[in-house]
């Protein structure tokens, strides 16, 4: 009997029918578990397209629903907590299976883009629909991941972890891309959220025809290599699922699983304060317009992108992980710590952030493709079967270090709280009464206190007048003398030459006072109150942000010890001897089978 023999066994192993006959009863040739690997990942760009899409928006979102910085931040941290319920409840995919979850949740997220958050009228609303997105996104943030393992061997699981990576990266460059070539032409951030919608129900409609996973005891096996698969087909005919599961919790509650899953979502929370606030960061902090904070944000996306595909082939090339992640976590501290050097400065132009965009976003591709395959392999090593549960432990992780880091937000940053909520209008009515504001800045103190309680006396517009038009008051008096003659022929030479000299200069001065005291008292009492904050915000907003990105730093530089936590090998050589073995041992229990 050959392999392809025990491959081919009639023996069927079980498959569920119904919606969960998605299950898989062999394991499927090159084309089709591509197939299901492109679904996936198409599945999981799309689901963090929808979710990061209001990122892009999010001063708009303020504005138009009348919150503050500080209650936006707060609808982050409660969806990140619903998020991390949502994790830990998709540990039950070992037992329910990923599709369903994946499928289901692109209906319902797709439905709540689509009509729930664009017709929210309020704050309240808008953190209902938000903790619903959050939450199914933490189911997602699971079962995807999951999927892509249980049809990935070990030697091409980096691989394919850095192809599944590319879900939360192209999912942040799909919303700038979109958002930053039709913001201008679509202002409302509506419908950001609705062409999010539109592009999800597209999405789970390819997977609600498509999407398959393995029977449980196909993925309740440890595949490292392709070859490996006529032996778990056979293996699986006398596996119980049920057995296989039992006490998982226990098994991988472990410090080898806990404690790199906490420092890598430590690690992550440059990515994700970046995900969900860089538009903000760049238009209190730079003045740039959405679209351009936008396009600046493309940079981090597409090379994080093509990082994580090369150093994930790299890794399954070199069979090897941690080098990799060492390498990758030095590069993007480093990164991140010349990122905070650059905000303090706070006159950095566009083209130098970008550059250091480029530093952080490829240490960040070579660490994370790397670490997600070390991770389901140390999962894998304890338990095969308890792959969700295992990425259960990880996203809640996630979640609770980004409630963190945006509870965090709120104390590092209070400038960013006055620029969001008052910056735009001081804006908007120093712009408007630029001039007229200007005519008011060259009047004393004193006498603008006195034109607000008598604005008709002859002698405090004389005073305000000589000001505006830098003349004693006492000369201003004898121009408007002067103008009141009926006869101006009659005036003396003197008096016409002084008249000629001083006479425009106070007409332009009265005309500018005339303007100045146009302005509505309204408009004038909000400048008079925050005018001042603003301008001190605006000079505290660069040293504030620099030190949200140096605590970033100091949680990249955390992760690093736990590197020497997960399995894998730190030398290629070391790597390839483990694959050998482990290409004898399967050719010796398949001739143990053909003899049994």
């Amino acid at each position: 009997m050959t392999r392809t023999h025990i491959a081919a066994d009639p023996a069927p192993i079980p498959a569920a029918t119904g919606i969960r006959g998605r299950q898989l009863d062999r394991f499927p040739g090159t084309f089709a578990r591509t197939r299901y690997l492109a679904i996936t990942i198409a599945a999981t760009v799309v689901l963090y397209y929808q979710l990061y899409a209001q990122g892009t928006v999010a001063t708009k979102i303020i504005a138009d629903l009348h919150m503050s910085l500080i209650y936006f931040i707060v609808i982050q941290i409660a969806g990140g907590a619903i998020g991390a319920i949502g994790s830990l409840a998709a540990g039950l995919a070992d037992r329910w299976g990923r599709a369903n979850l994946v499928v289901y949740g692109l209906a319902l997220v797709s439905l709540l883009m689509l009509f729930a958050a664009p017709n929210v009228h309020g704050e309240t609303s808008y953190l209902i629909v938000f903790v619903l997105i959050s939450g199914v996104e933490g189911v997602i943030l699971v079962a995807t991941p999951a999927l892509i393992r249980d049809f990935s061997p070990q030697l091409g699981r980096a691989s394919a972890m850095g192809f599944w990576t590319l879900g939360p990266v192209l999912g942040s460059l799909l919303a700038t891309a979109i958002s930053s070539n039709t913001l201008d032409d679509h202002p409302r951030w509506q419908f950001q959220f609705q062409v999010a919608g539109i592009v999800g129900w597209i999405v789970f409609a390819v997977a609600f025809v498509g999407l398959r996973e393995l029977a449980p005891a196909l993925r309740d096996q440890l595949m490292v290599s392709i070859h490996d698969r006529a032996l778990l087909e056979a293996r699986a005919r006398g596996i119980d699922p049920e057995q296989a599961l039992r006490g998982h919790w226990r098994q991988l509650l472990h410090v080898r699983i806990v404690l790199p899953a906490l420092a890598i979502s430590s690690y992550l929370l440059f990515y994700y304060l970046s995900v969900g606030f860089f538009v903000l960061f760049y238009v209190t902090t730079y003045g740039y317009t959405e679209a351009r904070a936008n396009a600046l944000a493309n940079w981090y996306w597409i090379a994080n992108a093509l990082t994580l595909v090369i150093f994930g082939l790299l890794s399954d090339l070199f069979r090897v992980r941690k080098p990799f992640m060492l390498a990758g976590g030095l590069v993007s501290a480093i990164g991140v710590a010349w990122f905070a050097i650059a905000t303090r400065a706070g006159d950095t132009s566009y083209y130098y952030f970008a550059m250091i965009i480029l530093v952080i976003a490829i240490g960040s591709g070579m660490t994370f493709a790397a670490w997600m395959a070390a991770f389901t392999e140390t999962v894998e090593a304890r338990n095969p079967a308890a792959t969700a549960t295992g990425l259960a432990i990880w996203g809640a992780s996630v979640r609770v270090a980004v409630a963190a880091g945006f509870t965090a937000l709120i104390f590092l940053i209070p400038a960013a709280n006055t620029l969001v909520e008052a910056g735009p209008r001081v804006h908007e009515l120093a712009t408007r009464y630029a001039a007229e504001l200007t005519t008011l800045q060259r009047l004393s103190p004193a006498v603008k206190a006195e034109l607000s309680t008598r604005p008709d006396d002859p002698a405090v517009q004389a005073e305000a007048l000589g000001q505006l038009a830098n003349l004693p008051a006492a000369d201003v008096g004898r121009v408007f003398s002067l103008q009141r003659q009926q006869n101006p022929a009659a005036l003396s030479g003197p008096d016409r030459e002084f008249l000629a000299a001083t006479g425009n200069r106070v007409a332009a001065a009265a005309t500018a006072l005339r303007a100045a005291s146009a302005v509505p008292k309204d408009d004038l009492a909000y400048l008079t109150v925050h005018a001042a904050e603003v301008r001190d915000a605006a000079h505290d907003s660069p040293d504030q942000w620099a030190r949200l990105w140096w605590l970033c730093f100091a949680a990249q530089l955390l992760f690093l010890p736990s590197i020497w936590l997960l399995t894998g090998h730190w030398s290629p050589a070391a790597g390839r001897a483990d694959a050998e073995r482990h290409r004898a041992a399967v050719r010796a229990e398949l001739l143990a089978a053909e003899t049994a």
